[in-house]
């Protein structure tokens, strides 16, 4: 029979509709693409991928082939049927239970095949038959396809019960030059796309499936998105140019631009240098966010007073166009600089006044109170990492008063912004007005932290009263609501002192947000913050965080519960506030420092200690010594005595372990985590001499308790770092 595969045909589906969703476009295509793709598959047609890719505008969705068999390949079934024993009767005649077998089979019993299991021997029917006509199937895997894709709301025209994304105006499906017949959402497949609506509203006629993406081109239509996107690239930064600045492309607005043109063209727009003294950063939102316009800057990196629109058309009035663009833009910014103006007449202190009457949250007070209390945790960071605490205060109790300004009322996303340029106006140190707009750093994910280290004590301080009076208060995330984004106040908090390198101990920190926001009533019942849950929500935020940087989760687990025990061993016995508890899965905070910045380090050199050669050796005789040393009932002990020495392997590892010792004692106190664990990895002869030689529970209670003593005291420094038995599988 001849191979399916070696008749192919490029595939071509459109699915025209109205104007899709700007920010769902990407999925919707994508989704449509990957449908196609697994009918195919799960149907048994060979298909050519190649390069291909969603193809998409704002009027259509498609997905090009360059080959698809004509046919399903060989259809083959193999059904079981009753096993010898039962099958046949005592003179090899065929039972019943085999006729049945053989007539739903639709064969003579004697044509059956025979197979054998593990219970016997018995009958099996084998076919192959030939595949069906691709042509039979598409339309079935293009109705599969939409129907699987996420359309939350689906839209429905005239008095149809069927819905998509937008109402559907034409279906073309081509399978090399034929048309296949299909009927889905109202419309019945041809070969007739459409072009653009204005430059080219009439149909285009597709031959074939390769035609399809010149055929559009030539109908003012790109189809491929990554043309269209570089197209809108080159032609905002000609534009840009041509008035002497540099085009800020940002990559989301970009992409709603790119969902929004089939036909992209730039036009050069302007405004009054007046709107320049207004924050650019209102200007820049209102041209982006409301207009998706791309701001011009100048050669300083400044806002200058261009912009570049994109039309979806080559219009032949530009300046008309130019005129509607800045006419759409001039009452926002009217409106910031009456805004602008009016709050620095107000003043920061008044507005800091206003904040005594806003709810920060019903528990936790006003908005005041929560200033309040975060100058008092910035005056206690400040002091810990060189920074005047006069000036953290300052900067704390002036970081809320934008709440209460016009300007961010209107643009909301300017929180922080707009009190650095009240500040810088009242004539603040300049640290401070930059620290009050700081504080908000990281405002999303990947986002850089706060540059200054008067900034970062803010988004210190600022998350951690937010996580203790969250938690306190009883708003701790589940599932997937998190309203008071404490997971993403945590992974800020914790990057901040890992990435600003800040040595500085997490559980002090902790316990003082706790105490600064106290006693909440909850209800009919009073609460206050547990400084081990806070801990360990933030060393959740870190598995991921690490995750992104190719940490590995038994990394990551032999760094935590490495430090755990460290920390659990240095812990005065008793009990305590919290601040000083060591127990739980998550006291990694608890180290020789106490910060992240050491667990940071420790993580580091884990995952180059993980490199060696010596590695998965010397993690594996770490976790069969703490295997040992868990069985042993009561105190492990402690005292070596060379004279119970008993093999050459004993005496060769004790002597390898005091050099050890004494070769990473300072390295350990100058935090050199990479240099200890490289110098502990040349202990793996005499270890794996050791337990090739010894048997550490020997008869003799003196001989096994100095064995036990010489493996606490490997399994000790070998753990010194991080629990490395977690990196043993």
């Amino acid at each position: 029979m001849t191979d399916p595969t070696t008749h192919m045909q490029p595939l071509l589906l459109e699915l025209g509709t109205e104007e899709l969703p700007v920010k769902a476009l990407p999925k919707l295509a994508q989704a449509l693409f990957d449908g196609v793709i697994d009918g195919l598959a799960r149907r048994g047609i060979a298909f050519e991928r190649g390069e291909a890719k969603p193809l998409h505008s704002p009027r259509r969705l498609a997905v090009l082939l360059p080959g698809v068999a004509l046919e399903q390949s060989e259809q083959r079934s193999e059904v079981l049927g009753p096993y010898l024993n039962i099958a046949l009767d005592a003179d090899g005649q065929p039972t019943r239970a085999l006729q049945g077998f053989a007539t739903k089979a639709r064969v003579e019993w004697t044509s059956l095949d025979k197979t054998t299991d593990a219970k016997g021997e018995r009958f099996v029917h084998r076919s192959v038959t030939r595949g069906e006509k691709t042509v039979d199937l598409l339309g079935a895997i293009v109705a599969e396809a939409i129907a699987a894709m996420p359309i939350p709301k689906p839209m429905r025209w005239g008095a149809h019960e069927y819905g998509f994304a937008r109402p559907v105006h034409w279906l073309v499906l081509l399978l090399g030059k034929d048309v296949i017949d299909a009927s889905l959402l109202g419309v019945r497949s041809d070969r007739m796309s459409r072009g653009h609506r204005f430059m080219h509203d009439k149909p285009v006629w597709i031959g074939t499936p390769g035609d399809y993406v010149e055929f559009l081109r030539g109908a003012k239509v790109l189809v491929d998105p990554d043309e269209r996107r570089a197209r809108i690239v080159a032609e905002v930064e000609a534009a840009a140019q041509s008035v002497g600045g540099s085009a800020r492309i940002e990559p989301g607005i970009l992409e709603e631009v790119n969902g929004l043109v089939e036909w992209p063209s730039a036009v050069t727009c302007g405004f009054e240098p007046e709107f320049l003294a207004v924050p650019s950063e209102a200007l820049i939102a209102t041209m982006e966010t409301n207009q998706k316009f791309f701001p011009v800057l100048d050669a300083g990196g400044k806002l200058s007073e261009h912009f570049v629109g994109v039309a979806n058309i080559e219009s032949r009035d530009v300046a008309q166009v130019r005129q509607g663009y800045e006419r759409v833009i001039r009452p926002r910014f009217s409106d910031a600089k009456f805004f602008f103006v009016e709050d620095m007449k107000q003043g920061l202190a008044s507005m800091n006044e206003g904040l005594a009457s806003v709810t920060y949250q019903k528990a936790l007070g006003s908005v005041a109170d929560k200033v309040a209390r975060v100058a008092t945790l910035a005056e206690v960071i400040a002091a810990q990492v060189g920074v005047d605490p006069k000036l953290a205060r300052r900067a704390s109790e002036l970081s809320k008063a934008d709440l209460q300004s016009r300007l961010v009322g209107e643009f909301p996303e300017l929180q922080g912004i707009a009190g650095r340029y009240y500040a810088a106006v009242e004539n603040e140190p300049v640290e401070v007005a930059h620290a009050i707009d700081e504080a908000y750093m990281p405002r999303f994910g990947g986002d850089a932290i706060a540059p200054s280290k008067l900034g970062q004590v803010l988004a210190i301080a600022e998350r951690l009263d937010t996580l203790a009076g969250g938690f306190a208060a009883g708003l701790k995330p589940t599932g997937n609501k998190d309203p008071f984004a404490l997971r993403r106040n945590a992974l800020g908090l914790a990057r901040t002192l890992i990435e600003a390198e800040l040595d500085v101990a997490l559980d002090p920190l902790l316990a003082a947000a706790r105490d600064g926001v106290g006693t909440v009533q909850v209800g009919k019942s009073e609460a206050v913050a547990d400084v081990r849950e806070l801990r360990e929500f933030l060393f959740d935020r870190l598995r991921g965080y690490y995750a992104e940087q190719g940490v590995t989760p038994q990394q990551f687990e032999a760094v935590l519960q490495g430090v755990v025990s460290i920390a659990a061993e240095a812990a005065p016995t008793g009990g305590g506030d919290g601040s000083g508890d060591v127990v739980g899965a998550a006291s990694a905070a608890s180290s020789s420092a106490g910060s992240l910045h050491d667990f940071d380090q420790r993580i580091k050199a884990i995952g180059e200690f993980a490199k060696l050669p010596e590695a998965d050796a010397l993690a594996a005789a770490n976790k069969r010594s703490r295997n040992i040393l868990r069985k042993v009932e009561g105190e492990l002990p402690t005292a070596i005595d060379p004279a119970l020495f008993a093999e050459p392997a004993e005496r060769e590892l004790a002597a390898a372990i005091d050099a050890a010792i004494a070769d990473t004692d300072p390295l350990l106190a100058q935090r050199d985590y990479v240099a200890v664990l490289g110098r502990l990895a040349r202990l793996r002869p005499q270890v794996d001499a050791f337990f090739e030689a010894v048997m550490v529970n020997a008869d003799d209670e003196k001989v096994r308790n100095n064995r036990l003593a010489l493996l606490k005291r490997l399994s000790d420094r070998l753990g010194s770092v991080a629990a490395i038995e977690h990196l043993s599988s």
